[in-house]
Formats: structure tokens, sequence, C-alpha cells
């Protein structure tokens, strides 16, 4: 009988996934490098393959790779990995994978996959084109996963795509990564922005004119769609296109013709348009602002991009990308930061997204003095969102009628900040057991830990939306000792 093969350098993930497994009934057998794997397919093939990334010897990409060369070994491959980035998801996907899993993963949705991989009838074509130039997208958020297995999936289409999600969110970085990886990867991509041209103008930029079609056309001018022959047209802040353009762009979508302005000769268009807003084009098609049926032409596959404050744990990695792309571009040493200021950043909101953080990272290099960036060397803007209380930081207290619920941590409210080292959270801890001394307070140890186990569990719950065994890594225990003080607890 065949068996789902599971193959990794790392004996617990080996581990955890062949005991999942046995418990779900479903036979598996496990292997450390990709050539026992090879060796193995000699004689017999499997369910499902499973394969890390990176291992030594051959990775898992170039297993892939042999896998989906041979005609014979017809089955599913998910390909997992640590290290989570669009490179990874995209070759994956470009190289016959069914599914591209990142880690840490739950368990049950990794055997759900695994169950859906064992009945998928369909073999992926083999295409090994790789990637030529790196792309700028980084993070490893879960919402960030989403993107780049959307990306990869979309890698060998050209169908019309709309990106949502706040200024600054990225969505242009997305586009060129969506026309990179895609089969029009080496032809032209054009950006426009329709909120930055005039409405006067925006017939013109996209269409281009005949020479004489108005007063100062003095020769022919090719427009957007035309410069773009062949590629990808990325037409940004769709929303605040008018209605009689939006008629005309309508009709080049559907008809895949168009006229320059004062021309009477129709002109192909050979383009795949990538449209991206921040705006509710639901509720502007309502209220007559936008054409519903443009809207359902743009609309084929959407694409929402995280807001930074969504996926703040990928600040840490953004701020060294970018400190070393804007010394690159200034010929100049990149910079480090501080522990500190990092802590800093990665607690700000950020209202303009990954583009301010940027801009951030591009003032510190020219601004800040030293190599090593500290928080003193901050914007004002980021520096004023943490001022430290002085003298010492104010504490209050839901009023309650017990003196046991007065010391719960959970219904404290503090208002500290410790960043230039002039309180701790232990200080505030030595006096609230100093309160609960002085009261004579039964089973203060037991309060105190209870209510610090509930406190942290519930913020790394709230930080991984929920998933446990994510949180669990996070936090350095063991996902049964998870499961247990969440059920005494009672935080499900």
């Amino acid at each position: 009988m065949k068996k789902v093969w599971i193959v990794d350098d790392d004996r617990s993930i080996r581990w955890v996934l062949e005991k999942a497994l046995q418990k779900a009934d479903i036979p598996v057998q496990t292997f450390q490098c990709a050539d026992e794997v090879l060796e193995a397919l000699k004689t017999e093939t499997p369910f499902v393959l499973v394969s890390d990334i990176r291992m030594p010897g051959k990775n898992g990409l170039e297993l892939l790779a042999e896998i989906k060369n041979n005609p014979d070994w017809n089955f599913p491959v998910i390909i997992m990995t640590a290290f989570s980035d669009l490179d990874s998801a995209v070759s994956s996907y470009q190289g016959g994978a069914f599914e591209y899993l990142p880690k840490p993963f739950d368990i049950s949705k990794a055997i759900e996959l695994i169950r859906k991989a064992i009945t998928e009838s369909t073999v992926f074509e083999p295409n090994n084109q790789q990637p030529d130039i790196a792309t700028e997208i980084v993070g490893q958020a879960p919402s960030m996963q989403e993107v780049f297995r959307a990306i990869g999936k979309l890698s060998q289409s050209s169908v019309t795509v709309l990106l949502t999600g706040e200024s600054g969110s990225g969505k242009e970085v997305v586009a060129r990564a969506l026309h990179h990886h895609s089969p029009r990867g080496r032809s032209a991509f054009v950006a426009l922005n329709m909120a930055a041209i005039p409405r006067e103008l925006m017939e013109s930029e996209l269409f281009g004119h005949e020479r004489g079609a108005f007063t100062g056309a003095n020769s022919i001018r090719h427009g957007r769609f035309e410069q773009a022959e062949g590629g990808t047209l990325f037409l940004d802040e769709i929303g605040d296109m008018p209605l009689e353009l939006q008629t005309r762009l309508l009709r080049v979508l559907s008809d895949g013709y168009f006229y320059r302005v004062g021309g009477h000769q129709p002109i192909k268009a050979n383009v795949r348009v990538i449209a991206a807003t921040h705006q509710n084009l639901e509720k502007m098609v309502k209220e007559g602002d936008f054409r519903e049926d443009l809207f359902h032409r743009l609309n084929v596959i959407r694409l929402r991009l995280p807001s930074l404050r969504e996926r703040k744990e990928d600040i840490r990695l953004l701020v060294p990308f970018f400190l070393s792309k804007s010394a690159k571009q200034l010929n100049v040493e990149p910079k480090s930061i501080s522990k500190e200021a990092l802590e800093i950043l990665s607690a700000f909101d950020f209202p303009g997204n990954v583009r301010q953080l940027e801009n951030v990272c591009n003032w510190l290099t020219v601004m800040a003095p030293a190599q090593l960036i500290s928080k003193e060397d901050l914007p004002d803007e980021i520096k004023t969102a943490f001022i430290s209380v002085p003298e010492k930081a104010v504490i209050s207290t839901h009023e309650k009628a017990s003196s046991t619920e007065e010391l719960s941590v959970t219904e404290t409210k503090v208002s500290l900040q410790s960043l230039d080292g002039s309180l701790s959270w232990t200080d505030i801890l030595k006096t609230k057991v100093r309160e609960g001394l002085q009261k004579e307070e039964e089973n203060l140890m037991k309060l105190l830990t209870e209510d610090f186990e509930k406190t942290v569990l519930r913020t790394a719950l709230e930080e991984t939306k929920g998933r446990k065994v994510e949180a669990a890594v996070k936090l350095g225990i063991g996902r049964n000792t998870m499961t247990r003080k969440i059920q005494d607890y009672h935080l499900e």
C-alpha cells in the first residue's frame, strides 16, 4: 500500500508529522535527505511527498525538479520551509509543487492538506524557470505568506488582478512581482497612478493621441497601453478614474481594442491589466461613482495586502532590508540599528505602512550621526509616541470588591514607558507583591503566577491570531503545555 513520505533533516519535524499521520490512519514513511527519497523511488512511489526546502545535499526544490522531470513519478509534492519568502513560494509553484507550507504550521491543517493531496488527481506540469532577479517583498507574517502563495499560483497566468489595501502597503511592489513572475515578465511593466494625473490628460495618458487631436498635439503620442504592449499595465488608484474614462477602459478590457484620442483606426491591446485601490469599490458602485460592469471586469482575482500594523513582526526584517537598500542607493556603508531603536519601530503603528517605514529608513541613513542607529536618532513623530513618564509609572486599578481581584494583572491598567530605563515591569511586579504581602493575601504566589501566565498566553494568542502551535513556538513551550494551560485558564 502506498504511503505518505516525509523528508526533512529535522528529526523533530519528522517525528511530529509521523505521529500525526499515524493517528489519522494514514500510512507514513520518513526520510532525512533527498538522496534517500530518490533511492526509494527506484522501487516504489508514495501517495504524497512532503519535503523540506532546505536540507543538506539536494534541497527540496532540486528534489522537486527531479521528480517532475520523470514522467513515471506522478504524485503531488508539498514543499515546506521555515524560511518563508516570496522566491521560495514562487519557485515551489513554478516547479510543480501541489502546495507550499510555511513553518511553523498547525498540525491539523497540515494533515488536512495532505488528505487533499492524496485525493488530488491532477498532476502539475513541470516548469523549472527560476526567477532571475530579486524582488523587494519581505515578510514572514502569515498574512504575507498568503500573498506569496497567491503570487505563486498566479505565476503562470495573465489574468486580471485587483489589488486592495491601505495606501503605502506595497501594492505596486506586488504588481511588479506578479508581472515579473508571469509569462509576460520579459516585456514592459508600465505604471500609471490615476490620482496623480489631471482629469483632462487621463485619456491621452492611457490611449495616446494623434497629431492635431487638440491644441498642442503637434505629434503622435503613444499612450500607456501601447507602451505596455506584450507586458503589464498597472493602474494604481483606479477608484479615481472618472466615469467617462471608465467606459473606455471597459471597452478595451472587453473588446481588446482602443483608439488614440483623435484617431480612427482601432489598435489591438495585448496587455495584462493589474488595478489597485485603497478605496471601497463596492461602496462606490452602490453610490454610482464606479461602473459595476468595470468592477466585475477588474475583480477577476482580488488580492488584499495587509497593513504594516497587521504584520508588525515583519518590521524586524524590513528595517535592515530598507537600510541596506538606502545605503546602496547612496553608495554608503549600510547602518545597523540598536535593539532599543528596533523595539520602538516594531511597536509603532506606521499609518503610512511600508512606504512610511522605508522613508524612515532613508531618513536614518542620511541623518543618523553614527553607524549604529540609537533610539535617540529616530524621527520625532516616532519618539513622541513613546513619551516616558520621568518620575514614576502611573498605575490605576479598577475598583473591585475583593482584594484578590484588585491584584489581578489582567484587570490592571498600567501607563508605563520604560524605554528610557526609568521603570520596568519588574518594578511594577515588586510593588504588587509588596501590596499583597502587606495585606497578607492568601496564595499570593499562585494568584500572581496565574495572572502572569494568563496575560502571556492571551497576548501570544492575540499576536498569532489564535494559532496555538505558532504561539507555543514563539513562547518556547510545548504544544501540549499550551493546550493544557488554555483549557485550565479558559482562554479558548
